[in-house]
């Protein structure tokens, strides 16, 4: 499988870094910057264009040079609104995610069953809070993956955002009862779970059909089959 790599920064470089070690030795990994910038007529090469570049230069110098492509696309990239627009110009198989974790995937299916306490609870009493914590050089707040855990949580709710040394991430739901607190957590250990995930849907876009997919959706299909 050859990807072109966009982006190494603190992800991308955790994508460099697997791609070296033996259980991903059946990957050819080329990597693109500013400096080296992915062209036209480079696209024939790859199978597959991975992305962790920030979301305004991936707009501004790729989404329509790969949109145009049929190329097959993996793409972190955060910090802007997927409109009907942009998603009605994609003709191959692309996969996206605000947050490349498969563990995250587990903590969506749990907050999925949070979203139901009113079933135990009267709504009225329940509060739902979302934090999240990342390093100081993230600049997006509230993170995408805050705003995910809002869209699955379905409910009003606070999200409140923390910007902190080098944390790699933490999100937390907080459901607020009148005399309990239920909690789902999520906290990042090493960034290797961003590059893993993203690696792992590389493996799985190509058998997709053409449109934009969401990673979550990809990996809750595979827990649900077992």
């Amino acid at each position: 499988m050859k990807i072109a790599l966009l982006g190494k920064g603190k992800t991308g470089s955790k994508v460099i870094e697997l791609c070296k070690s033996q259980e991903y030795s059946y990957i050819e990994l080329e990597v693109f910057d500013s400096k080296n910038p992915l062209k036209k007529d480079d696209l024939n090469r790859f199978d597959i264009v991975l992305s962790f570049l920030n979301g305004d230069v991936f707009l501004e110098h790729y989404f329509k040079l790969l949109s145009e492509s049929g190329i097959c696309v993996v793409t972190g990239s955060t910090g802007f609104a997927w409109t009907p627009e942009l998603v009605s110009k994609i003709k191959s198989p692309w996969i996206k995610a605000t947050n490349f974790s498969l563990g995250m995937n587990l903590a969506k299916e749990m907050i999925r069953i949070a979203a139901k306490a009113q079933a135990l609870f009267p709504a009225k009493d329940l509060k739902y809070e979302i934090h999240e914590v990342h390093h100081t050089k993230k600049l997006d707040a509230p993170s995408g993956t805050a705003l995910s855990w809002q869209e699955w949580l379905d409910k009003d709710s606070t999200i409140t955002s923390e910007r902190t040394g080098d944390i790699i991430g933490i999100h937390e739901l907080k459901i607020d009862t009148p005399n309990e607190y239920i909690t789902i957590k999520h906290e990042a250990k090493d960034r290797k779970i961003f590059a893993a995930g993203a690696l792992w849907a590389c493996q799985r876009v190509k058998n997709l059909s053409p449109g934009l997919h969401d990673f979550s959706d990809i990996a809750r299909q595979v827990i649900r089959e077992i």
